[in-house]
């Protein structure tokens, strides 16, 4: 069995957290890669685009914005990612620092797949398209200046829905924990597939979160009166600048992530627990 792990050596705790993996995998025989800009004794080395087709599993160490990061790429080749959580919320990660232990059940098979939705995304002018990119997360359109409302078009089977907001978000059911959550959306199943509209701070209260089948396609508008600058963000990146005659279709992709559990938590059982951290306060000393 080989395995690679991914580490954000900028999250605390992460270079320690590497160490004890590989002198761990080690022991019980498991082979272990590293991108071959870490150097660490117990693994192996070799350029990261080659840790995809080389490894079994993929482990990473960090937050959901490392496992975002790295199962996106993973998904183009088809393998399960493990998150180890080194974050501070961490919805998406499977096990936390101190079970790292739990790492020999891979072996054994011992484990379980949980398959995660993304979104397709395309930006296109005069019919032409100019950026294509996936999202695990969601899809953000919002103005670049702070409380500056813009003009938004969700086209959904031909009809719209319009809002003047600070911006609009559709995200999957995995990103319903995510900003979608902070704008007021529902906390969706994360194994079902779906999209959720859900209007940043919008100028209208009736102007609610709306749920949607996953086989719809989403195009959105948008434009603002005072001329401010747009921008498309994906899974919390910068990704375009959106001009008034800027479309954007939104669909579901057909890759899928995969991630693997070796912790039998659940979903709602994390969910119960990150929110007593956040009410008890959940600052790091």
């Amino acid at each position: 069995m080989v395995v690679a792990v991914l580490p954000n050596l900028d999250k605390r705790g992460a270079a320690d957290m590497v160490e004890k993996i590989g002198a761990f995998l080690k022991n019980e025989g498991i082979t272990a890669y590293l991108p071959d800009n870490i150097c660490c004794a117990d693994y192996m080395h070799a350029p990261e685009e080659e840790l995809y087709s080389l490894a079994d599993f993929l482990i990473t160490v960090g937050g959901d914005g490392t496992i975002i990061r790295y199962a996106k790429r993973a998904a183009l080749y088809g393998k399960p990612v493990l998150g180890i959580n080194a974050g501070r919320m961490g919805y998406l990660a499977n096990i936390e620092q101190n079970e790292y232990k739990l790492l020999s059940k891979l072996k054994n098979g011992e484990y379980s797949l949980e398959k995660r939705m993304m979104l397709d995304v395309k930006v296109c002018e005069n019919g032409k398209t100019i950026n294509e990119f996936t999202a695990l997360n969601e899809v953000v359109i919002t103005s670049g200046f702070i409380a500056r409302i813009i003009d938004i078009a969700a086209f959904v089977e031909g009809d719209s829905i319009n809002y003047r907001a600070d911006g609009l978000i559709v995200s999957t059911p995995t990103g319903s924990t995510a900003y979608s959550m902070s704008a007021g959306g529902p906390i969706i199943d994360p194994t079902t597939e779906n999209m959720c509209i859900t209007p940043i701070c919008s100028h209208s209260l009736s102007a609610k979160p709306i749920l949607l089948s996953a086989e719809r396609t989403v195009k959105i508008k948008a434009f603002s009166k005072k001329k401010s600058d747009i921008f498309l963000s994906v899974d919390g990146r910068k990704s375009a600048n959106i001009k008034p005659y800027t479309e954007i279709f939104i669909t579901k992709s057909p890759k899928a992530v995969q991630l693997l559990r070796i912790n039998d938590r659940s979903f709602y059982k994390t969910l119960s627990a990150k929110f007593s951290d956040v009410r008890s306060g959940g600052f790091e000393k």
